[in-house]
């Protein structure tokens, strides 16, 4: 069967230097098996699926897929499909907010500023056990005079969260040759030089046999933002650089809205735009 299929490029104002992104938006009737099955077969970080929605609330429901399982969130794939929903035709209900239903309920993307934005969801903020940090530390060839702060965030996805002193510090982390027994997500963040287009340089290591570098991650920068705001650190406003070291533009615009709400925006381009047969 054809379905309308859009592939798009995320958290990135040059097209096809974010993070990639495929959506079926017409994905009533796949079971599971076969949107895995699509998922694996497109080798993108994430591909979509848009359903009817469940809640009454709700404008569209969203599945997630990486090329191995189901996410119950995550950060450019909200934008993406947001993005793909509207082009496609899809009219939100409440104006410039539209509300989309994942695993983890609803999320509100506000499209009321310059670049769409999602509101970051709860987050679960925890310690890191110091044997857990000291071999993530190791693996990557990070000093660890050169950690600020260190915590376990989950906001769907689980993270391993090290603030290092800059963002050169950040750069310079090696993650060659690095492996774990079990799946490992580590997130670095550090501050830049004032004068620069960003504020803070973000890394996701995807650590389990191997490595693996993700050139944008809206949930992580998401949960970083949560993790500053439950300090009382958290900027009125700050740009995330991400995907430096693989050779990405990634940035992602991280507001605090004043009202509790922490919103996570950036650039949508669509790239290619048909059918798929699935």
């Amino acid at each position: 069967m054809r379905r309308r299929f859009i592939q798009c490029d995320v958290f990135s104002e040059v097209p096809a230097r974010g993070n990639g992104l495929a959506v079926v938006l017409d994905g009533e009737g796949l079971d599971t098996e076969a949107m895995q099955r699509f998922a694996t077969w497109t080798n993108l970080a994430e591909t979509t699926f848009l359903l009817p929605p469940t809640d009454p609330a709700a404008d569209y429901r969203v599945r997630i897929f990486t090329t191995t399982g189901e996410l119950p969130f995550a950060g450019h794939p909200t934008l993406g499909s947001c993005a793909a929903w509207l082009h496609a035709g899809g009219v939100p209900r409440d104006g410039t907010l539209v509300r989309q239903e994942c695993a983890i309920g609803l999320v509100e993307i506000d499209r009321s500023g310059a670049l769409p934005a999602f509101v970051a969801p709860p987050t679960r903020i925890g310690p890191m056990e110091p044997e857990r940090l000291a071999k993530s530390l190791t693996a990557l060839r990070i000093d660890p005079a050169e950690v600020v702060r260190a915590a376990r965030l989950d906001n769907g996805p689980t993270w391993d969260a090290i603030e290092l002193r800059s963002a050169e510090a950040v750069l310079a982390a090696d993650p060659r040759g690095a492996s774990f027994p079990a799946e490992r997500r580590i997130g670095l963040i550090g501050a830049h030089r004032e004068g620069g287009d960003a504020d803070r340089e973000v890394r996701m290591l995807n650590i389990w046999h191997g490595v693996k570098e993700d050139p944008i991650t809206g949930s992580l920068n998401a949960a970083l933002a949560r993790w500053m705001e439950s300090e009382g650190r958290l900027p009125a406003a700050y740009v995330a650089a991400q995907g430096t070291a693989i050779g990405r533009l990634g940035r992602v615009h991280v507001r605090a809205a004043g009202d509790g709400r922490v919103l996570i925006g950036g650039a949508v381009t669509i790239l290619i735009e048909g059918t798929a047969t699935l």
